[in-house]
Parts: structure tokens; C-alpha cells; sequence
């Protein structure tokens, strides 16, 4: 038996590649990167630097000594030193030169950076690939008529396709604000303690020339364009609360996409993937629950509450820095990632195999259809010869008694045979079922499917076809 906590986010929901990103291991080694990249700028900047101690401290880059950094944390209670320290043992020519002029969120922040960002180039790979499948599905079943909802009360018809174009449509408005996202990251770079850049000025014996090139030099070697113009000590906490509002707005769709399918699991219409051996009940062998969807909506709860973090981080930092932003921190931001990467696994795997049941939504749609249909009848009546104030008091008449039928008394919906009695109305039973072909009332349901995938939807997927997987992962019920 394991005798600490461990993470569900690890050992159960999130993928090994955002986990990974997320690891001390990972986080450590970006550190020792960023140590190279300020020695190598230093030096090309003219600073008493060799490329033998840079030499030196790129052949130990991913081998870290980590038993030695812990030790030191233990006497001197701080892990940017411990792990200079820990480099510089390694590499003993480098260690004058290690960290030099720098402060600690030099790693720490430039290291958050880059996590977030290659953790949202994750995120953005798991957005196109639930689009892709969740476009298919679009496409498969825009023509496919059924009830609509409003209010979780019967309305008019639309079409399985379209129901889920709603779904699909939240997914490209958060990978529009992703890709925004994405496009602008850039590092703290190397501001010193305050922002000002005071050690790297001393350093450069008061050459500002040198001291402006710091900042785009090690952007362009960790692989960013730019970094912020100005900052405190740190990067502004601001980046925080808007990486995690997309965060946020991702689990908003993922949510609302999983509460449609428990409705629609209630209703028998569709249902979420069940495997040949799962169990949905310990105690209700027969049922069938929408496990996953829920999952789903748990987390996404759990992601959008956990928003609120950096928000409050960011409004209550003092002057230029103060600490208690840095448990925060380490907590929301890994957890806010893992748990979406979690939710769109899901996600994707329920659109890959949802099954969907065209006679039970028929049966559901002809039990309505009649009081939809009422408009179209009372039209007709009216082209032959009846009065359409006085047909439309009998319509709603014989709705209501015939509505009153259904849930008082259980029994068939009988409309139709009510209206072919009346003669004000002139029509026959077999004229009253020829309008009832359900295609008749989605208006353009199919054609607003099928435009919003082909001249939206399509050219985002071709323009991220590197990005598409050819499968579903299988998800831990």
C-alpha cells in the first residue's frame, strides 16, 4: 500500500505528457537551460566568460544531482542556491560564473513561462483533436431530426448535428483566445530584483547598450521572440489569471457539452461510450450511468472554481513583488492544467463513441410534433376558407385538452384526430399526417450544420493537421 497522498490529477485523470511538464525534473532541468543561456549571453556581451565553463555546465545540463541540491536546501533553506550549488559541484570551472547577476525568478519565473506555455501547446493539441472528432459527428448527424429544447421544455425542431455544432462552436471561440494566448507569450527575462536591472548595469560597468540586449538575447535562446518590457521582480502575476480564465472558459464548454449528454442519456436519445465489461452501478446491475460526462462536469467544476486563484493573486501583489503568490501558485497553475487536460481526454473520448438512437428520437419528436406542426395546419386551413382568428382559439383549444391527456391520463397524443374532427378546419386526417414529416420544421438546421463545419471549422483543422492524433485515447472509468 502507497502510505502518502498522491494526486488523482497524476495517477488517474491527466496525461503523462502534461504531468511530465509539470515535474520538478522537468522544472529543474529548464532551470539549468536558462543558467547556460544567461552565461552564453554574458559572455557574447563581453563579460569574463569562457566557453569552457559553458562547456562544462551544458554537459551536466540534464543530469542533475539532485540528492546534493536536497541536502544543501536542508542548511541554507533555498532552492535556487541549493541547485546553483548542485550545478556548480558538477561543473566546478562555472560555479563563479552560475546565476550571475541574476535573481531567483530569473529561473523560477522564466521557468513558469515556458511550462505554461509548452503546457498550453498541450492543451491546444487536445482542443484540435476533440473539434476533429466532434466535427465528424456534426456532419454525420446534421440531417438527423429532433426535438429541440428550450428551457428543458419541448420547442421546435432542430437536428442532432446542429444541437452539437452549439457544443462545437464553444471549442473554436476557446481555441481562438488560446491561439491568442499563445501567439503573445513571452519571459520575464533577466530584470534583477526590483526591474530595474541595477546588478546587470554594475556588471556592464554602466553600458545601457549591452544591458537592452540582455533581454531579446535570451528570449531568442529559449526560444521566445520578446519578453516584457517592464516588470517588479517578477513577471506581472496578471498572465497567471488570464492563461487560467482560458483554462477556465475551456471547462465552461466541456461542462456544458457533459450536462447535454446526461440529459440526452436520460432521455435514451444518446449515450456516452459503455464498454462490454463496465460496470455503471454496484448495487443496479442493469444501469448504464454517463460516468465519463460526469467526470467531466466534476473537474471542469473544480477548474473553473480554481480560477479565482490567480485573479486574487494578481490583485493583491505589493510594489514589486511580495511571496504570497508562490504556494498559490503552485498549486492552482499545475492543478488548472492537469485537470483540463484530464477533461478533454474525456471529452474526446465520448464524441469518439457516443451512440445515438434515431428511433427514440423519433418517437420523442412525433410525441410533440402535432403541437409544433399547429402553425402550418392553421395556415392551411386558412387557404381553404377558414378564419384565422376564430382557428386559432380552436387550435390552442384542442392543444390544451389534448396536452391535458397526455400528462393527466397517460394516453396518446391525439391532436391530429382532434383538428380531423372539427370541421372549421376542412382537413382530412391523411391532409394533417402529410404535414408531419419532421424535416419539414428544422428549418436550416442541416445547412447551418454543414456551413459552420465546412468554412469554419474545416480550415482551422487543416491549418493544425500536424496537430490531429488518428485515435481516441482510452479512458480509466
Amino acid at each position: 500500500m502507497k502510505s502518502k497522498y498522491e494526486s488523482p490529477l497524476n495517477s488517474r485523470y491527466a496525461s503523462k505528457e502534461m504531468s511530465y511538464l509539470f515535474s520538478p525534473d522537468y522544472k529543474f532541468k529548464t532551470w539549468r537551460k536558462l543558467w547556460i543561456a544567461l552565461a552564453e549571453v554574458e559572455k557574447e556581451l563581453g563579460l569574463n566568460i569562457t566557453q569552457e565553463q559553458i562547456d562544462q555546465m551544458k554537459k551536466f545540463k540534464d543530469d542533475i544531482n539532485y540528492e546534493v541540491a536536497e541536502a544543501r536546501e536542508k542548511i541554507v533553506r533555498h532552492d535556487v542556491m541549493s541547485h546553483v550549488y548542485a550545478f556548480g559541484t558538477q561543473a566546478p570551472l562555472a560555479m563563479p560564473i552560475i546565476h550571475l547577476g541574476a535573481t531567483s525568478c530569473y529561473v523560477g519565473d522564466n521557468t513558469d513561462i515556458i511550462i505554461m506555455t509548452e503546457a498550453m501547446k498541450l492543451v491546444k493539441k487536445q482542443l484540435i483533436n476533440v473539434i476533429n472528432e466532434l466535427s465528424k459527428f456534426v456532419m454525420e448527424y446534421k440531417d438527423l431530426p429532433t426535438l429541440g429544447f428550450t428551457h428543458f421544455q419541448p420547442a421546435q425542431t432542430t437536428t442532432v448535428g446542429k444541437r452539437a455544432s452549439l457544443w462545437l462552436q464553444d471549442l473554436v471561440m476557446d481555441l481562438e483566445d488560446l491561439d491568442y494566448q499563445i501567439s503573445k507569450a513571452k519571459l520575464l527575462g533577466s530584470k534583477g530584483t526590483t526591474g530595474t536591472q541595477a546588478s546587470f548595469l554594475e556588471l556592464f560597468d554602466g553600458d545601457h547598450e549591452k544591458v537592452k540586449k540582455l533581454d531579446p538575447m535570451i528570449a531568442e535562446k529559449m526560444g521566445f521572440e520578446k519578453c516584457f518590457a517592464v516588470s517588479g521582480q517578477t513577471y506581472p502575476r496578471k498572465l497567471d489569471s488570464q492563461i487560467l480564465n482560458i483554462l477556465s472558459q475551456i471547462a465552461q464548454s466541456a461542462f456544458k457539452f457533459s450536462n447535454d449528454i446526461r440529459l440526452l442519456q436520460h432521455l435514451k436519445e444518446i449515450e456516452e461510450p459503455f464498454e462490454k465489461n463496465q460496470i455503471g452501478s454496484s448495487a443496479m446491475a442493469y444501469k448504464r450511468n454517463p460516468m465519463r460526462s460526469e467526470r467531466i462536469g466534476s473537474l471542469a467544476r473544480y477548474v473553473i472554481a480554481d480560477s479565482i486563484n490567480p485573479a486574487i493573486t494578481a490583485s493583491t501583489q505589493w510594489f514589486e513583488r511580495t511571496l504570497d503568490d508562490s504556494a498559490n501558485k503552485r498549486l492552482s497553475i499545475p492543478e488548472a492544467f492537469l485537470c483540463v487536460d484530464a477533461i478533454l481526454s474525456l471529452y474526446r473520448n465520448v464524441v469518439d463513441g457516443l451512440v445515438v438512437y434515431p428511433k427514440v428520437i423519433e418517437q420523442h419528436l412525433n410525441n410533440e410534433l402535432p403541437f409544433m406542426a399547429t402553425e402550418n395546419i392553421m395556415m392551411d386551413a386558412v387557404k381553404k376558407g377558414g378564419n384565422r382568428q376564430e382557428l386559432h382559439e380552436k387550435i390552442r383549444s384542442h392543444s390544451m385538452e389534448a396536452g391535458r391527456m397526455v400528462k393527466a391520463e397517460g394516453k396518446p397524443n391525439d391532436l391530429l384526430e382532434r383538428i380531423a374532427n372539427d370541421k372549421s378546419f376542412g382537413l382530412t386526417l391523411e391532409e394533417l399526417q402529410s404535414i408531419m414529416d419532421a424535416k419539414n420544421f428544422v428549418g436550416r438546421a442541416p445547412e447551418q450544420a454543414k456551413e459552420f463545419v465546412e468554412n469554419i471549422v474545416n480550415p482551422i483543422l487543416e491549418k493544425n493537421r500536424d496537430l490531429i492524433d488518428s485515435h481516441a485515447e482510452s479512458i480509466r472509468v
